[in-house]
């Protein structure tokens, strides 16, 4: 029987594939998270129904486009303003840069920079959202930022994968 898997020990690595990465399979490692919240680990196919002629009990069903969600990233204020360059840059006309983003999540047991039991590997993503913390002076609460991101795939990597 296969374990289940813990889902509060991860941590979010971004990387820049250039081309001659591409073909060795290497990647430029930019920045490496960890994140108080990571939601959005979503795809949607919509399937398309087709009528076919002399098929009166029902419709085909045939796989449709696929969807990914907003990846939306959780973590206490720093002054680690790496992820805000990144959106800057992005909102101020570099368009083309995008990151490659990879959550991985590790074992109850496992070290910090482990491989993990499963990776999540999310394709050209693109900064669409950034949200700094609400300031409060009668709060005593640690500050937290959103950095919501769309991408352009989803693959769902185990241990055994590289």
């Amino acid at each position: 029987m296969t374990d289940l898997v813990h889902v509060f020990r991860y941590r979010v690595d971004f990387h820049r594939t250039t081309l001659d990465d591409a073909t060795s399979g290497a990647a430029e490692p930019l920045c490496r998270g960890r994140f108080s919240e990571v939601s959005g680990i979503e795809a949607t196919m919509e399937p398309l129904a087709i009528t076919e002629g002399g098929r009166n009990w029902g419709q085909v069903q045939r796989a449709g486009p696929t969807t990914f969600a907003t990846l939306i990233l959780k973590r206490g204020m720093t002054d680690d303003r790496a992820l805000w360059t990144w959106f800057h840059g992005v909102a101020a006309g570099a368009f083309a840069y995008r990151l490659n983003a990879r959550v991985v999540v590790l074992s109850p047991g496992a070290a910090p920079d482990d491989g993990g039991v499963l990776r999540f590997e999310f394709a050209n993503c693109l900064p669409v959202r950034f949200k700094a913390a609400d300031l409060s002076a009668t709060s005593s609460e640690i500050g937290i930022e959103e950095l919501h991101l769309q991408h352009e795939g989803l693959t769902l990597l185990g241990a055994d994968q590289p």
